[in-house]
C-alpha cells in the first residue's frame, strides 16, 4: 500500500475481505462487517456495473501488494509478454518479489514490514547484499539474514512474532539458520489472494 497513509482497517472494511492476511482483520470484520461511514447497518449489495468489479479487483491487488498505478500496470504489461495466464503470471511476478517472500517466509508481520526489512539492508540474496524491495527472485535463490547483530536481533524477534503462520508450499525456511529459498513458482490455488485476477486481465484488455 505504497504512499498510502489511511486506515488499512478502512480498506478490509471497503472490500469486505482480509486483503492484508493478518488476524487482526479478521477480528474488525467479525466486529464491523460493514463499510466505513455505514453505522449499524447491514453490508448490502448494490447493482455494481462490470467496469466497477473489474476495478476492484485490481484496487484489491494493489493495496494487498502495496503497488502504485504504475508499479502495477508495469507488472501487468511484463505478465502479458509471457506464455501463460496473463493473471497468474501476474501474481507469481508479485509473490515472488523479495519483499513479498520475506512476508511469505514469517520474517515480517506485514508487507510494509518486509519492505523496511529489505529496504535497510538486513538480507543477501545468493550470498550478495540486496537492499531492494521489489527485488525479483528466481527458482533457487537463497536468502539469508546477514551476520549483523541488528539484523539477527530483528530477524529473531519478527520470527518470534509470526511463528504462528503457516510457510506456503512454495518456500523453504529454516529458521535457526535465518534463511528461506524459493523452490518454484506458486500456482494459483497456492496464492491466498483475495481478488479475481481475470477480471483484472479484463479491464486492461479493453
Amino acid at each position: 500500500m505504497k504512499n498510502y497513509r489511511g486506515s488499512k482497517g478502512n480498506i478490509v472494511r471497503r472490500f469486505g475481505v482480509n486483503i492484508f492476511e493478518s488476524p487482526k482483520y479478521d477480528r474488525l470484520l467479525e466486529k464491523r462487517p460493514t463499510p466505513p461511514g455505514m453505522h449499524g447497518l447491514k453490508r448490502k449489495k448494490g447493482k455494481t456495473s462490470e467496469y466497477g468489479r473489474q476495478l476492484n479487483e485490481k484496487q484489491k491487488i494493489k493495496f494487498s501488494y502495496g503497488l502504485t498505478e504504475k508499479q502495477f500496470r508495469g507488472l501487468y504489461e511484463k505478465a502479458s509478454t509471457k506464455k501463460g495466464p496473463t493473471g497468474e503470471l501476474l501474481l507469481q511476478l508479485l509473490e515472488t518479489k523479495l519483499y513479498n517472500v520475506v512476508f511469505r517466509a514469517g520474517f515480517a508481520s506485514t508487507r510494509a514490514q518486509a519492505r523496511q526489512f529489505v529496504g535497510h539492508g538486513h538480507l543477501t540474496v545468493n550470498g550478495k547484499k540486496v537492499d531492494i524491495p521489489s527485488f525479483q527472485l528466481n527458482i533457487g535463490d537463497k536468502i539469508s539474514v546477514r551476520s549483523k547483530k541488528v539484523s539477527q536481533e530483528m530477524a529473531t524477534r519478527y520470527i518470534d512474532e509470526n511463528n504462528w503462520r503457516d510457510v506456503l508450499s512454495w518456500v523453504s525456511v529454516d529458521r535457526p539458520s535465518m534463511t528461506f529459498e524459493l523452490n518454484k513458482l506458486p500456482e494459483r490455488s497456492e496464492i491466498p489472494c483475495e481478488a479475481d485476477e481475470q477480471l483484472v486481465v479484463e479491464l486492461y484488455s479493453k
